[in-house]
């Protein structure tokens, strides 16, 4: 091409380009210009206020928000619709049926709905679990919240728990959610990062919000990467109301407290997971199902009379505080179990709708800023995901029969005969059902005050509760949150941002703020913004929720192999660990059969493996045995993978089990530091280090004369093994320096 046509050619493409950019200008619209005064509404008047919903309030307590309010209804209406149809939060979910029973009527004092006091329902249930942040397609263990919604098919109508794995919550109104998701979700300007709030927008957010400062403390604990939805507390937020049949009226909070204890991944491994198994929470569900070893949580609340509203420093209705057991115990009042998954992941994982306004007889709301609001938005939401008949949905429809006037709506379901479609009718169709009679019954509360965008007195403290809990965490936790605040921080390229975080966090921790202020590059205090009032509460650190019986049920054991392995000790060891429901996993050199010592590689029967060194990682596992067998041994001490997969485990704090050879290869091979070995080739002796335990022998003839059980001693190899894996990790090993110690 000539230089006169090349020349043409670039001013024809720059005329285009600068009449695309000058057609494109006419929408553009720059929040920063400086002679723009404000925010507007959406048909052009100033906004005054866009932190508070308008509410009935006598300047102490708040009231009822008022479905008046221009403001709110706007902000929350357009950011509801934000997404179609995708969940603006909580896309990424996995779920499953179960059955909810009460263990006897004891809650009838606090309320008269039966699914709380009759003990002879069985309830059923659908639970939904999922992140906050992340699209469909991120990852499962991304650090973030966990929505925990629970749906009970009653058979006065579906009650909706729309909760989380977190007691608290980011804001106090419900008005500012919009706000919040903008700063937590991926950038506007470049859609980064996807599943997580190491950016700038999100720790400025929550920097010039201090309500946030307790919520963050969570999100930045081992809570945030939970090992799995299974091991997870389960909690309301909200602060609701009860109803018993004598009138009285009671504020409640919903618990949910795992079977198995709580739990959490390392921050090493859950980035790991990410990349290995982004769908490893929803597998791991569905594993436990398949194999009998059903989730259960125990149901609890926390019951304050409404004389006793006041009587706190903190305010009841304040989402960003807990209610701590020591002043208001729970109280256990049934179970729930999950034991049926799904047929269909879309028609009921995707297509189910929970909404914190679905409550029966006998349980209703209390003025708690952030409900408020969500019963108005969460309604919304679901007629902008999924249409007006969206409660028609068969795993949205209730139990019931429903019958009302109700009528057309895109994809209408139901067909309803007759000419009468409204009440009062000639007919006398489909009348009101008095309460009496099982209506549904308002509580008749005294509303007085006036109308004012304002929070009391109580709602404006923001780190009593965050000093509480940093105060509470065991010593690993502690180092775990800094971690986990350090690398947040660490990528926000803004000085401003992690500058401005840290003297939120002076005001928790002096020694926390210092610490973070040093990884990240962050200005170092001096002093305390404020003391730390010293207080604790065991509750809150996840160490406290150890199950009464240890249990390994449904862990997850990787069994390392090569060829030339001791069959039968594989054998002893896969039936022992099978009594106490856990599941084995066979790790071989390749994904088919295996051959014990004995067997002609190629030749023999073997055993199968189920997958490969690469094609599954230590992560994937909760712990880990390496049998005998000379060869087998001597296979893996030159397989770099295999030396890996050890090291890995180790770092990740988790249980690893050795035997005869093994216990060379770990010493030598592997060479974990610090760890004491049992040394006595032949002998049956345990020695167990660290969470590493090992043994000289162990075959048939100790599995015949050891019956499973879990217990620490000096005889019993997998009865030591079971005891260390039933504490989950041992997180010794990162506060003795052991870990940092090990390339992983």
């Amino acid at each position: 091409m000539s230089g006169v046509a090349n020349t043409v050619k670039s001013a024809v493409s720059s005329v285009m380009s600068d009449a695309k950019v000058n057609d494109m200008r006419r929408n553009i619209i720059d929040p920063g210009d400086n002679d723009r005064k404000g925010q507007n509404l959406d048909y052009g008047p100033y906004i005054s206020d866009t932190d508070n919903w308008l509410k009935v309030t006598n300047g102490t307590h708040a009231g009822p928000s008022l479905l008046e309010d221009q403001v709110a209804r706007e902000k929350i209406m357009r950011f509801d619709h934000e997404r179609i149809p995708e969940r603006v939060v909580h896309a990424r979910g996995a779920g499953a049926h179960g059955v909810f029973r009460v263990y006897d009527d004891r809650a009838s004092k606090y309320t008269y709905a039966p699914v709380l006091t009759d003990p002879s329902r069985e309830t059923p249930t659908f639970v939904r679990f999922s992140t906050v942040q992340g699209s469909r397609g991120s990852a499962d263990t991304v650090r973030d919240v966990r929505g925990f919604a629970t749906k009970f098919y009653t058979q006065e109508g579906n009650w909706d728990i729309v909760g989380n794995n977190i007691p608290v919550f980011f804001i106090q109104d419900a008005i500012k959610f919009p706000d919040f998701v903008h700063a937590v979700k991926p950038e506007p300007h470049n859609e980064v990062p996807q599943g997580q709030s190491a950016h700038n927008n999100f720790w400025d957010f929550v920097g010039l919000q201090p309500e946030s400062a307790h919520m963050v403390m969570w999100v930045m604990s081992d809570r945030a990467i939970p090992r799995s939805y299974r091991t997870m507390q389960g909690f309301g937020v909200n602060t609701y109301t009860l109803l018993n049949a004598k009138g009285e009226r009671f504020f409640v909070k919903f618990h949910w407290t795992p079977e198995l204890g709580v739990h959490s991944l390392v921050w090493d491994e859950a980035l790991k997971i990410a990349g290995q198994d982004p769908d490893f929470h929803r597998k791991d569900l569905e594993e436990a199902i398949a194999h009998g070893a059903y989730p259960k949580w125990k149901f609890g609340i926390q019951v304050i009379p409404e004389a006793n509203e006041h009587d706190f420093e903190f305010d009841i209705l304040d989402a960003t505080k807990l209610w701590p057991e020591e002043l208001i115990p729970i109280e256990y009042i049934g179970e729930m179990t999950l034991n049926r998954m799904v047929d269909e992941y879309f028609p009921e994982v995707e297509q189910v709708a929970f909404c914190t306004s679905h409550v029966v007889p006998g349980i209703g709301f209390s003025d708690d800023p952030l409900l408020q609001g969500r019963n108005f938005s969460y309604f919304d939401t679901q007629i902008s995901r999924l249409g007006v008949n969206w409660q028609e949905l068969p795993i949205n429809r209730p139990v019931c029969p429903v019958l009302n006037n109700h009528r057309d709506g895109q994809m209408r379901h139901k067909i309803t005969k007759g000419q009468i479609n409204y009440w009062p009718n000639r007919k006398g169709t489909l009348p009101p059902v008095p309460t009496k009679e099982g209506g549904y019954a308002e509580f008749t509360q005294k509303v007085e005050g006036i109308k004012h965008r304002v929070r009391g007195s109580k709602f404006q403290e923001h780190y009593n509760q965050a000093q509480l809990f940093y105060n509470s965490l065991a010593p690993h936790e502690k180092a775990h949150l800094i971690g986990a605040i350090s690398f947040e921080l660490s990528h926000c390229d803004d000085p401003v941002v992690y500058e401005s975080y840290t003297k939120i966090l002076n005001n928790i921790d002096f020694d926390l703020a210092k610490q973070v202020a040093i990884n990240v590059g962050g200005v170092i205090p001096e002093a305390p913004a404020r003391s730390n009032h010293g207080k604790k509460s065991d509750r809150l650190s996840q160490t406290h929720y150890v199950p009464a019986e240890p249990t390994i049920k449904s862990r997850r054991i990787a069994i390392l192999v090569a060829d030339g392995f001791s069959g039968s000790e594989v054998l002893a060891i896969r039936a022992a660990l099978k009594a106490g429901l856990a599941t084995t996993w066979l790790i071989g050199p390749r994904r088919g059969k295996v051959y014990p010592a004995g067997q002609v590689v190629g030749e023999g029967e073997g055993m199968v493996a189920d997958h490969h060194y690469e094609g599954q990682r230590s992560t994937m596992f909760d712990a880990l045995i390496i049998p005998s067998g000379a060869e087998h041994v001597q296979r893996l001490a030159k397989n770099g993978r295999a030396v890996h997969w050890v090291r890995e485990a180790f770092g990740h704090c988790k249980v690893i089990g050795a035997v005869g050879e093994a216990v060379a290869f770990l010493r030598e091979s592997v060479s974990l530091p610090g760890v004491e070995f049992q040394s006595a080739p032949g002998s049956d002796s345990v020695v167990s280090s660290y969470g590493v335990v090992t043994t000289g022998t162990y075959g048939v003839t100790n599995a015949a004369a050891e019956p499973f059980k879990i217990a620490k001693g000096d005889k019993g190899f997998l009865a030591n093994f079971a005891y260390e894996l039933s504490k989950h990790r041992c997180y010794e090993r990162e506060l003795d320096g052991l870990v940092e110690r090990v390339a992983f």
